[in-house]
């Protein structure tokens, strides 16, 4: 039977098929991401020294033995998508099919050994992301964008995509709902620690000569106490609403206080916003600034605001980076934020009345932002 050759344009709509095909089923993937944290597959395959079969791997997680079919095909997804991956084959005896007189014949099978990358490590260890990537694949998180084509035909302002969902604002429910509100923080600690100890590394420089520092709406202290530890002679503050504050915890180097930065920000030598501003649109974020801006000395005695967050279109110009900056500004409508490119950062800054800035685009597809008063 001769075979058809396809036509170039019969390739390139096939092409486009297997490219909506993959996007629609990006779910899948987060959602094969969210099973192997609640299974705990990456804490099985790190047990037995970062490489184990899948026997080994069910022996140590909740999978009912009748599901271990599933669970291969489970890991067959995490593979081909980055999460675990196959390093070798190791040769074991399953058994085959009955024969006619009732005996089952062995049959010698591959049995793949599944690996931790780059990526699973991430998910294991006291430097984890586990938290973070936890409370972003929440039920909470996830259905909210179940919405966001309705929310679009309604006119601005209107309730954000949360509170469309939910019926309340995400951090009222968080006000009332104590598993929802450890959710939010240990996620909160989780990417401060991890991203907070690269900053360090990366750019320790920025922090160099501060005596003080004012973290303004620092939760609970995870980026500053990194901070703190790197240079044991900064002082530094959080400063954040006082049932946050409440829950601070007691023993680090770091001090606490009440504040509102809508009113005004305590006195240091430098304020620190990570992932603040983001969640505030244009004019509320020139007024934070302003507040900054009054509790900080001038530029020739070392006055500067240190923010961590996008900048759309810094960074490395691979499209997986572009990608991911541009679905973080999506994600932000959850509670009507937004993530900046270059040129809607300098409009706030200068608004807000400083003289300059700096983007030093060293965190991956965030950056660290020096602005000068």
């Amino acid at each position: 039977m001769a075979l058809t050759v396809k036509s170039t344009d019969d390739q390139a709509v096939l092409d486009a098929e297997h490219e909506l095909w993959a996007t629609t089923f990006s779910y899948i993937k987060s959602m094969a991401l969210k099973s192997a944290l609640d299974l705990r597959l990456a804490d099985a395959i790190h047990h037995h020294g970062g490489a184990a079969t899948l026997p080994q791997i069910a022996a140590r997680v909740a999978v009912h033995p009748s599901k271990i079919p599933c669970l291969r095909r489970l890991m067959r997804t995490l593979t081909v998508s980055g999460v675990f991956s196959v390093v070798q084959q190791q040769d074991v005896v399953v058994p085959a099919a009955p024969v006619s007189n009732g005996s089952c014949n062995g049959a010698v099978a591959a049995e793949p050994l599944y690996a931790l990358t780059p990526v699973s490590r991430l998910l294991v260890g006291s430097w984890n992301l586990v938290s973070i990537i936890t409370m972003l694949l929440s039920p909470n998180f996830v259905t909210t964008f179940l919405g966001i084509g309705a929310w679009f035909e309604h006119a601005l302002p209107d309730p954000c995509l949360f509170t469309q969902a939910h019926g309340e604002a995400l951090w009222t429910m968080a006000d009332h709902d104590a598993t929802f509100d450890a959710l939010i923080n240990d996620g909160m600690v989780s990417d401060s620690s991890f991203i907070m100890d690269i900053a360090m590394r990366e750019c320790g420089e920025v922090f160099q000569g501060i005596g003080s520092l004012m973290d303004v709406g620092g939760g609970l202290g995870a980026a500053a106490q990194a901070i703190s530890r790197a240079f044991p002679s900064l002082e530094c503050t959080v400063m954040d609403l006082d049932h946050v504050v409440d829950k601070a915890p007691a023993g680090t180097d770091v001090k606490y206080v009440v504040g509102d930065m809508f009113e005004s920000v305590p006195p240091a030598d430098a304020v620190f916003l990570k992932w603040v501003l983001h969640d505030w649109g244009h004019e509320d974020c020139v007024k934070i600034l302003k507040n900054c801006k009054k509790s900080i000395p001038p530029r020739g005695k070392g006055g500067k605001v240190i923010i961590i967050d996008i900048v759309i279109g810094a960074g490395p110009s691979h499209v997986k980076h572009r990608e991911l900056q541009s679905m973080f500004d999506l994600y932000m409508m959850i509670v009507d934020g937004i993530e900046r490119d270059e040129q809607e950062w300098k409009k706030i800054f200068l608004e807000a009345g400083f003289s300059g800035y700096k983007i030093i685009p060293v965190l991956g597809f965030r950056s660290i932002i020096e602005v000068y008063p």
